[in-house]
């Protein structure tokens, strides 16, 4: 390289960093400016979309800017764990900050009612430790609705046991409904303090979801015979659906008898002698000009 081409390549450089330096310089002074204007810019968090009233908020729906200090509403927040859980009380447009004061936990104020899937029903059970599997169900579980009925009159009314839903929503236990945080902000006197809502077990009824014909079939039962309902909890993966005969009295019977009766022959002696062949007779022979066959 002469010396005219390195001359040329320094020149090049330090027009770059001159370029370089004034673009910042201009980017700061305008910084500056509107930093005066209208103040330093700080992180809040906006609606990625529109929002409906009484929808949940998840992540997908937020999302974190930064907007100057003088355009930040009062009540809006900084963190978007805050509002993943909660639900809109007012309409939040795409964009909009989202505000303390516009959102709630899930509970009985924000209702139940968007919980409920389209055609479906919410139904409320009374349960206890033994029907209602040691009430460590809760909301977001599925289960299997059973009843214990008597049928038939007189001497002949027995007792069946049929599995009358599969695969049913867990909406609420209690008033606590699903999607709801696993806490509860609650307050004695001068002292706060956060109940871990995982571990409640006071409540006494659940709310499931069911077809109008199921709920039509739960109603009935539940004003006749309440406490003939038990549940039977599922895997959260298992949406498997069986077609089970009634169990009564004579079924459980057989399949007890069944194996006893089975060991029973397992156990007798088979050392007992084979019968013996009787000789055949033979057919006497006729007499005449007949041919014997």
């Amino acid at each position: 390289m002469n010396h005219n081409e390195t001359r040329t390549l320094w020149i090049s450089v330090i027009a770059a960093l001159s370029a370089v330096f004034l673009i910042y310089s201009y980017t700061q002074e305008k910084s500056d400016a509107l930093n005066k204007k209208f103040g330093a810019k700080e992180k809040v968090v906006v609606a990625t979309r529109d929002i409906n009233e009484m929808e949940t908020i998840n992540e997908t729906m937020l999302d974190i800017v930064e907007r100057p200090v003088d355009f930040i509403q009062p009540t809006a927040i900084n963190d978007p764990e805050l509002a993943v859980g909660m639900v809109a009380l007012a309409p939040i447009k795409a964009e909009e900050q989202i505000l303390g004061n516009k959102i709630m936990e899930p509970g009985p104020i924000t209702g139940l009612s968007l919980q409920v899937s389209p055609g479906k029903r919410a139904v409320t059970i009374p349960i206890d430790e033994m029907r209602g599997i040691a009430k460590l169900i809760k909301p977001g579980d599925r289960v299997d609705v059973l009843a214990a009925l008597d049928v038939g009159k007189g001497p002949s009314q027995r007792r069946e046991v049929m599995t009358l839903m599969e695969d049913v929503v867990i909406l609420a236990t209690g008033v606590k409904v699903i999607n709801e945080l696993p806490r509860l902000f609650e307050k004695q006197g001068k002292d706060e303090f956060i109940k871990n809502m995982r571990a409640d077990t006071t409540f006494t009824n659940v709310t499931v979801e069911a077809n109008p014909k199921e709920a039509q079939d739960l109603i009935y039962i539940l004003s006749t015979s309440p406490g003939s309902l038990f549940m039977t909890l599922r895997h959260p993966s298992d949406n498997r659906k069986n077609k089970l005969a009634n169990t009564t009295i004579e079924s459980v019977l057989r399949k007890v008898q069944t194996p006893m009766i089975s060991q029973q022959l397992s156990r007798a002696p088979s050392s007992a002698a084979p019968p013996q062949k009787l000789p055949e007779k033979k057919k006497p022979k006729r007499k005449g000009p007949f041919i014997d066959l």
